[in-house]
């Protein structure tokens, strides 16, 4: 199929952009990398009257690190972050995910913030972002937002974006010294959108573990930290919380038993790499 007829504008500036959501609200799509939109659009499960294409914006395409968080505009695409010097060092956890997402031509276009607006449940970033609490910040033609992530994903497909915003930046916060990460994902091919994923974090006091892919969004649990049996049971309650249900895809028992496992996986390999991460920044 092909998609509906549509305008098209290209921006520089968030201020454009944000002007063109205030006057067409629902009737506007962000164009950045495209990898989710261009599908929709085809299937025609969204008709938009016009494009905003940010993709070649400068102004949204900053990548840094400021205040302890790395912060990634609205144009950056998940391959400019896979090879940012230092990734590994700076959010490991974003290191260990970002090669399960698609293959190196997807990332090559498909950007970090588009990910996030489009917060499919099974997405590795939107799993990432909720682990580490980040945030997300919107732009409108009146101001902007900060919203954490806790709040920002809502259900499946599903946001706390408003029409006349734009997602201006994500945010993750940069790894703190004694504190590991781990990541596990399931997935039928490599590739392929996760059957199930799991993010740990792990410090001295606190364990922190989300699920991708079983819920219609990312869930995260904070717990105490935990081994042996404890764990079990621990991982054992959140996934038969997560309601899982069964799909031709995968069974809702099968989604079950690879939280268990993936999130001892990932815990495990959180606790290994807390012992290598204790210089302090």
């Amino acid at each position: 199929m092909k998609p509906p007829l549509f305008d098209y504008l290209r921006v520089e500036q968030a201020d454009e952009a944000a002007a063109a959501l205030a006057q067409y609200g629902e009737d506007a799509r962000i164009l950045a990398g495209g990898q989710s939109l261009m599908a929709v659009l085809n299937m025609r499960l969204a008709q938009p009257s016009l494009l905003v294409d940010i993709s070649r914006s400068r102004q949204l395409a900053g990548l840094r690190i400021s205040e302890g968080r790395l912060c990634i505009g609205a144009a950056v695409t998940q391959g400019r972050v896979q090879d940012m010097a230092g990734l590994a060092r700076d959010v490991p956890l974003l290191a260990l995910a970002i090669p399960h997402i698609s293959h190196f031509q997807i990332r090559n276009r498909g950007t970090v913030a588009g990910s996030i607006a489009h917060a499919d449940p099974s997405a590795e970033l939107p799993l990432c972002l909720l682990a580490l609490k980040g945030e997300v910040v919107l732009r409108r033609a009146k101001g902007k937002r900060v919203v954490p992530a806790a709040d920002f994903f809502t259900g499946m497909l599903m946001t706390a974006r408003r029409p006349d915003e734009l997602i201006e930046e994500v945010r993750f916060p940069v790894a703190s010294p004694g504190t590991g990460y781990g990541f596990e994902e399931f997935s039928m091919r490599h590739g392929d959108f996760a059957v199930c994923a799991v993010a740990a974090v792990v410090d001295a006091h606190s364990l922190r573990i989300a699920v991708g892919g079983v819920a219609d969004r990312p869930t995260a649990r904070d717990l105490p930290v935990l081994g042996g049996g404890d764990l079990e049971d621990a991982l054992n309650d959140l996934a038969w919380s997560l309601e899982a249900r069964d799909e031709p895809q995968a069974s809702a028992q099968l989604r079950r038993q690879l939280v268990r496992t993936l999130g001892r996986r990932a815990v495990e390999q959180a606790m290994t790499n807390r012992t290598l991460n204790t210089t302090p920044r």
